[in-house]
């Protein structure tokens, strides 16, 4: 299947790899169908990009990459509409932005997908340990925990 992004150009991805967002994401209700493109063979960084919107993408990551004991807490009702059996059927990522030089991620939004049934659900936290802005690392690559020390 080929699609029109405007970061990429026209790119072929599988069929069988697109992302289903039923709800879509926070203020994207419409925008349901992504999927998850690598730039790079070692990325930590990845680009899930709308598959009807060639303008719409966003940079997301593996929390756990910058957060090792980062969690999110997935209940029963999303585990059934995500077709997950449980958390080990599922993949975990969070939306990365630029903000004041900082690579931020959005720890309270994470988007869990099902890697079996390829459905997504974006979750709305509560937990005070995580912020909607999570310094990752200055855009020079210095990681926040380093800034800190």
């Amino acid at each position: 299947m080929r699609i029109e992004t405007t970061r990429f150009g026209p790119i072929d991805i599988n069929p069988d790899r697109v992302i289903t967002f039923a709800d879509g994401l926070l203020g994207f209700p419409g925008m349901r169908r992504f999927a998850l493109i690598e730039t790079t063979t070692d990325a930590v960084f990845f680009w899930l990009q709308s598959v009807d919107e060639p303008g719409l993408a966003f940079v997301v990551c593996d929390p756990q990459a910058f957060v090792p004991d980062y969690r999110a807490q997935v209940r029963a009702d999303d585990l059934r509409l995500l077709e997950m059996r449980d958390l080990a059927d599922c993949q975990v990522f969070v939306i990365v932005n630029k903000v004041d030089g900082w690579l931020t991620a959005n720890l309270l939004g994470p988007l869990v997908i099902g890697a079996g049934s390829r459905l997504g659900r974006q979750l709305v936290l509560s937990d005070r340990r995580y912020t909607i802005q999570h310094r990752l690392r200055d855009v020079r690559g210095t990681p926040a925990a380093a800034k800190t020390a």
